[in-house]
């Protein structure tokens, strides 16, 4: 994708959340610094920090597949870290499972609008997803290209909640009924 093309659809996809009941609910956000032509964040990291919400990043450990979220309150605390992509610096950790009105958002290479997830392949955002609050709301920010029928699924895959594109915001298929009271 052309990086002006990634830029306009990555501010439509960031400006159809922000105007959610995803967002509205949201005491705390877990965000990603994007690599490549990921949807970027920064619009949600920037709106969410002047609305007074906690926002948490991802860190990751080297040794271990599990993702350490960290609190972000300015940009300058995101440095480059594993895998080039930029990682908090700060030292005030959350553990996933206190993350109850929580919106999780993840990137990906591909989702499926049953919640199904296809990531680089290192099992990160599944770790995360299996550790998080079952009250936190998960949801996949995608260009319309990324949303397939389905994807290959094992085990320890977790499905999210929500898809958010450009042009909708999917309620995924068979979502739990916690992610169903909060359809839009």
């Amino acid at each position: 994708m052309p990086q002006a093309l990634a830029v306009d659809h990555s501010l439509r996809i960031q400006r159809r959340l922000l105007s959610s009941p995803l967002y509205d609910e949201a005491a705390t956000l877990v965000l990603y610094a994007a690599k490549d032509n990921e949807s970027e964040t920064s619009l949600i990291f920037e709106r969410a920090l002047a609305n007074g919400r906690r926002v948490l990043f991802p860190k990751i450990a080297s040794d271990n597949p599990a993702l350490s979220l960290i609190r972000v309150r300015d940009r300058e605390e995101l440095r480059p870290g594993a895998f080039g992509i930029l990682e908090p610096t700060g030292t005030e950790m959350v553990p996933p499972a206190l993350l109850e009105r929580t919106l999780i958002c993840v990137p990906g290479v591909a989702f499926s609008l049953s919640g199904q997830r296809l990531g680089r392949g290192r099992g990160h955002y599944d770790c995360l997803l299996a550790a998080a609050s079952p009250q936190a709301i998960t949801a996949g920010l995608a260009y319309s290209f990324q949303v397939l029928s389905r994807l290959p699924q094992s085990p320890h895959d977790r499905r999210l909640g929500f898809i958010v594109t450009a042009s909708a915001i999917h309620l995924a298929v068979g979502a739990s009924p916690s992610a169903e009271s909060r359809a839009l």
